[in-house]
């Protein structure tokens, strides 16, 4: 796999995340207490300097109403 893509497709997706966090109207902290987690980690997730697995991609998508390919390049 070309790493250069990989990284490229997952700013996308994080990208997407951020602006449906800000379209949703929400809070990173709203956000986090949804998931039962820390402020810090939505913060590290909007940055990349924490990975996600599709599991948790899921949730974020349920909590911004949007579908799974809305993130995903």
């Amino acid at each position: 796999m070309d790493k250069g893509v990989y990284r490229k497709e997952y700013q996308h997706m994080i990208t997407k995340l951020r602006q449906a966090r800000i379209e949703s109207g929400f809070m990173q902290s709203q956000v986090a207490k949804k998931l039962g987690k820390p402020q810090s980690y939505v913060s590290k997730v909007e940055v990349g300097q924490r990975r996600l697995d599709p599991m948790e991609l899921t949730q974020f998508a349920k909590i911004y109403k949007k579908p799974i390919t809305y993130f995903i390049k």
